[in-house]
């Protein structure tokens, strides 16, 4: 799940998507790949307090000897069938131990490519999952390059806005770029599927609807059919770091609630569809 802009909503996508398909019956493991931690603290994790060092995905695609593999770092949260590798500042040591290890490589020695490392690392505990969900953090560098080189499938948050539009127009050209660079250099990237998600829509926005609108002329079906809503519901159950899978339902006024649970399990039904395509099932 990916943007270059932050307040897309990537991070509250990714959190209920991993616990939607973690209820469904999924084995999930949510990786936070973002040094702000956002979604590690959603699961209750305070990356200044409850991580010692060496406690992210860092540890496992490192270029020295502190690497470790990644099933050591793989913490349980309170649902059922989700896992959690979290994150914290350290991830951001990758963007600049990278170019070093790039500098020191030698010709055909795979130890300096930074592009199979997530891959890799994900390899290892494969067999424990059925879906892995990667928050990227808010910027094209190694670590997002990375994942997305990991990823079978890609998620792009977009908040209906022109502005946003523009930037998310900037991170497609750039990531196009720089996965451009990647192939040539031996990278594999094999989307099962790509799809836009417009999220904190809020329906009755002129404005929002034609940029909606302007969004499904250019990419067709690869916006998705459901957008998430701009609720209270969400952004109040946000306050106690919780999610909409969380709160109570007697918090919140009937139709707020129900109007963004309904928005929600249509984007997170749409997402599983998607995967299970992909798998070929029916």
């Amino acid at each position: 799940v990916t943007n270059f802009k932050g307040g897309s909503g990537k991070t509250t996508s990714a959190v209920h998507l991993a616990q939607h398909l973690a209820m469904t019956g999924h084995r999930v493991l949510a990786i936070d790949l973002d040094p702000q931690a956002s979604l590690s603290a959603l699961f209750g994790y305070q990356p200044e307090l409850d991580l010692a060092g060496n406690d992210t995905i860092y540890r496992p695609i490192r270029y020295d000897a502190e690497a470790r593999p990644l099933a050591d770092i793989v913490r349980k949260t309170y649902f059922h069938n989700l896992d959690l590798v979290p994150g914290n500042l350290e991830l951001q040591e990758f963007e600049h131990a990278t170019p070093r290890a790039l500098a020191e490589r030698r010709p055909g020695d795979p130890h300096g490519v930074f592009f199979t490392r997530v891959q890799t690392a994900l390899a290892q505990v494969a067999d424990n999952y059925d879906v892995v969900v990667i928050d990227c953090p808010p910027q094209l560098g190694y670590l997002t390059l990375s994942a997305l080189c990991a990823s079978t499938s890609v998620i792009v948050t977009v908040h209906p806005q022109m502005l946003d539009v523009a930037s998310m127009s900037q991170f497609l050209f750039m990531t196009s770029d720089l996965l451009g660079v990647v192939r040539e250099a031996g990278g594999r990237l094999n989307f099962d599927f790509l799809r836009y998600l417009v999220t904190r829509y809020e329906p009755h926005d002129g404005p929002q609807a034609q940029i909606v609108g302007f969004l499904r002329s250019l990419f067709g079906n690869r916006v998705m059919t459901s957008p998430m809503l701009k609720s209270t519901a969400v952004s109040d159950a946000g306050l106690t770091k919780q999610t909409l899978y969380e709160v109570g339902r007697e918090n919140f006024s009937r139709g707020t609630y129900d109007r963004a649970m309904d928005s929600l399990e249509a984007v997170n039904g749409e997402i599983e569809q998607l995967i299970h395509t992909a798998w070929g099932r029916t």
